[in-house]
């Protein structure tokens, strides 16, 4: 009996002292300069099938990193070993000198995605998550493991599983607090951490302003991106050849695409960053399509060091400005900036620097 008793007051005590480890954890949270903080268990199954069925259909395009992991993305206990919760994060990225919408009204202009315009978030976010880790280990024997778009992980899914928001028609996260302009990352634990309660409604309604504004359709129904047409894969992830009839619907987007956030209702909501490491550099807010053409490979990794846009790689860089350039407007600075890559050492660069030139070609300037 009193073994019994024993038992039953550790194990009581454990749960306690979890409780108030899942509070230290989100106060911490809020002082590293997260702005939300939610727990979930690891029960993905209803997602994982959305996954499936999203492979399925190759929506995927080449990020064949979605099946090279099997099950493990929607199984976090087969990518770590032990974890039985997951502690989700957010961090608003918005900055207050964001211009995205008067960039796309300037052909001139390069439109580069307001999360990618100061520091690199992967490195500023897992810093800050690592130091979380280092302190819940301080206080209790555990395992953690730190993601930010870093691994076989359904991010959005687990966010909100934990309370962050909702999956919105455009497939991205929003709360009704915050919008969508934020990065999210998890703590992978095998902790039994006390799971947070949630509202499970989808606050998106009877609102398709995101799948009307798409300028290439890739939102092919509520929560269906079709990522082949994506702006953001054409122009980050995909490295080829892109399709003649979707060059023209880019405009000015050299790097990603805010289209879809810029038009949702819920980013009314949207809160300034307070982190300075997103503060757009080297004027990237604010820079002419000619310009940037300018850049040689060596001012391209000296300039993107420490920065998303490295992504890309150099040739894909070029070849989404000499797309940008075949949309703007005709002027003798278009005609010359092309004209100086005619014969570029990349055959993609060369092909759609040829392309651009052609969407010139009868017009004044």
């Amino acid at each position: 009996m009193k073994s019994t008793t024993t038992e039953k007051m550790n194990k009581k005590t454990s749960e306690i002292e979890l409780k108030n480890l899942a509070i230290e954890i989100k106060t911490i949270a809020k002082k590293l300069g997260f702005n939300q903080v939610g727990i979930t268990d690891t029960n993905l199954h209803n997602h994982e099938q959305y996954l499936n069925t999203w492979l399925k259909k190759e929506y995927q395009g080449e990020m064949h990193y979605m099946k090279k992991h099997g099950t493990k993305r929607s199984h976090p206990a087969e990518l770590i070993e032990g974890t039985q919760t997951v502690i989700s994060v957010s961090m608003d990225y918005l900055h207050a000198d964001y211009n995205g919408e008067e960039l796309l009204k300037n052909k001139d202009k390069a439109f580069i995605s307001g999360y990618a315009l100061g520091r690199d978030y992967h490195k500023v976010m897992k810093k800050k998550l690592q130091k979380l880790v280092d302190m819940i280990k301080n206080r209790i024997p555990a395992h953690g493991r730190v993601f930010v778009d870093s691994g076989p992980v359904l991010e959005k899914a687990l966010a909100e599983k934990s309370g962050l928001g909702w999956i919105g028609k455009n497939t991205l996260l929003l709360n009704k607090k915050r919008g969508s302009f934020f990065f999210i990352g998890e703590i992978y634990t095998n902790l039994n951490l006390p799971l947070d309660k949630v509202d499970e409604k989808n606050h998106c309604g009877s609102c398709k302003a995101c799948i009307d504004i798409c300028p290439t359709k890739a939102i092919v129904g509520p929560k269906q991106l079709d990522a082949r047409k994506c702006i953001s894969y054409l122009t980050i992830e995909y490295k080829g050849s892109i399709e003649e009839e979707l060059r023209p619907m880019m405009g000015n987007r050299i790097f990603g695409c805010d289209d879809c956030q810029l038009v949702c209702p819920w980013n009314k909501f949207a809160q300034f960053t307070q982190e300075e490491d997103f503060k757009p550099r080297h004027n990237l807010n604010n820079s002419g399509l000619s310009e940037l053409f300018k850049w040689t490979e060596e001012n391209y990794l000296r300039k993107t060091k420490g920065s998303p846009i490295r992504r890309a790689g150099y040739e894909s860089w070029s070849r989404n400005i000499a797309v940008a350039l075949g949309n703007a407007d005709t002027s003798k600075e278009v005609y010359e900036s092309l004209m100086s890559r005619r014969n570029d050492p990349s055959a993609i660069v060369r092909e759609h620097v040829k392309w651009a030139l052609d969407q010139h070609k009868g017009k004044s300037s």
